[in-house]
């Protein structure tokens, strides 16, 4: 609220405006205290329940002061393709987790390159970007698999948590793998849980993009293997580890897999299950197979075939917290587009910048970067996509800038900014609980990364891009 005031100060927007549609400001009266409470670190789950609790309380008494939701908007998103989608996609990480797979991937990778602490440094990126197409959540990608085995290496060669050792390779280590994540959760369509979000909200805006999965892969994949090829060296350089070769980690990681056996029968499983299932996601529009219905599938087939059990679905507690509030402020956010919210306050914001004379490219800078530097804000990367992804995109669209690229460069920033601090997202929590990096390097580090990020992606994009016809 305080930044619609300011734009109201500023004459950016008009209040007479803002006074035809009631039911929309009491939408948006809400949806703000639901933001700002989460941006207070309030746990999500309690604050959407409680709007979606008031929100059917109230239009069940026919009362017009929330009417614009009511009990079937407020319940409707929890019926929706993406959100199963994002569910299902945690069950899909707790069979990586539960057969050893996504260990056994990241122990070949440690083996092959680890004769040093760079080399371990790009296997253990290498693996995950590898992982990320079928592992759809970055935060059980950095707990359920890469912060165990991070732990194992450094506590081997004796770098400790919450110890002076720390700097000697684990304070590296953890940062070099956080700071990955930017660009191999941006990767994929399937990477994060964020991304299949954002494509949903852009539905909702009219931004239709042919073959999502393939598009959101092509455009990604230059400047997001750059990247990947970039971050772990450029630490290398600013943030240096005090033990540069690690000859006994390929021998380590040898031995784990000696102790691992053979490939089991329940991970060739899951192999093929996710093979599967992103041969379906990419080719899903040409086989007219919706993405949550290969992710059903693939699901069917874990379940059918013992790799998981319905215990497990029903104790992956992370999966039903998503679901619990992820729908109520998707809801809300769509409400906002429904009622005119978005389309105002972007036309606004257009309006104005277009005063200053820019092009469509100004105003695509200025927007983007408002956008990163906002989630200093959030503690959530979902959080901040349910919150601003579908009124920046609108900004854009209204200022003129192409439909895909919008919508595309968006959901990539809201990957780069996941490492801003040791709050911003479920990795950086999980990567700093475990206590190999001091609160001032977090933040040292988590601004000039990802800005070396932006600066990659904002490059080699803006050629491949246009090489690919998307402006």
């Amino acid at each position: 609220m305080l930044g619609l005031s300011i734009l109201l100060l500023l004459g950016v927007l008009k209040w007479d405006d803002c006074l035809s549609e009631k039911s929309a400001w009491d939408t948006l009266s809400w949806f703000a205290v639901l933001v700002g409470m989460a941006g207070q670190l309030t746990h999500l789950g309690i604050v959407s329940w409680l709007s979606n609790g008031v929100a059917n309380f109230l239009a069940s008494f026919s009362l017009n002061w929330y009417g614009a939701f009511g009990i079937l908007q407020a319940s409707y998103f929890f019926l929706h393709y993406v959100i199963w989608l994002i569910v299902i996609s945690f069950f899909f990480a707790r069979g990586f987790v539960k057969t050893g797979l996504g260990d056994r991937i990241a122990t070949y990778f440690v083996k092959w390159l680890g004769k040093s602490t760079l080399g371990l440094s790009y296997g253990l990126t290498f693996s995950e970007a590898i992982i990320a197409p079928a592992m759809p959540s970055t935060t059980a990608r950095a707990g359920g698999i890469f912060l165990p085995i991070l732990k194992s290496l450094c506590q081997s060669s004796g770098s400790k948590p919450n110890d002076p050792s720390a700097k000697k390779m684990g304070s590296y280590l953890v940062q070099s793998q956080l700071q990955s994540t930017g660009s191999s959760g941006a990767l994929f369509l399937t990477g994060a849980a964020h991304n299949l979000l954002c494509f949903r909200l852009a539905e909702e805006l009219g931004v239709k993009i042919a073959n999502p999965w393939v598009t959101w892969f092509k455009a990604a994949s230059l400047p997001a293997i750059i990247s990947l090829l970039t971050i772990p060296f450029v630490l290398y350089k600013i943030f240096p580890p005090e033990t540069k070769n690690t000859p006994e980690a390929p021998a380590l990681a040898a031995k784990r897999l000696e102790e691992m056996g053979p490939v089991t029968k329940n991970e060739w499983i899951m192999l093929g299950t996710m093979l599967l299932a992103v041969s379906l996601w990419v080719l899903g529009t040409t086989l007219s197979i919706p993405n949550v219905v290969a992710a059903m599938l693939g699901l069917s087939i874990l379940l059918l075939l013992g790799v998981l059990k319905w215990d497990d679905c029903l104790s992956e507690k992370s999966a039903w917290d998503t679901l619990s509030w992820f729908a109520v402020l998707v809801g809300m956010a769509g409400q906002l587009t429904h009622l005119g919210i978005v389309s105002w306050l972007s036309n606004g914001v257009a309006n104005f910048l277009a005063s200053f004379s820019l092009n469509w490219y100004g105003a695509f800078g200025i927007l983007q970067a408002s956008y990163f530097f906002l989630h200093y804000v959030f503690a959530s990367q979902v959080g901040h996509v349910g919150a601003l992804y579908s009124s920046f995109l609108a900004m854009n669209l209204a200022s003129g800038v192409p439909q895909t690229l919008a919508a595309l460069a968006l959901a990539y920033t809201t990957n780069i900014f996941g490492p801003q601090s040791h709050y911003s997202s479920g990795q950086s929590a999980v990567y700093f609980g475990a206590g190999y990096t001091e609160l001032p390097d977090v933040f040292k580090l988590g601004f000039i990364i990802p800005m070396i990020n932006v600066f990659i992606w904002c490059i080699v994009g803006a050629f491949w891009w246009k090489f690919l016809g998307l402006y």
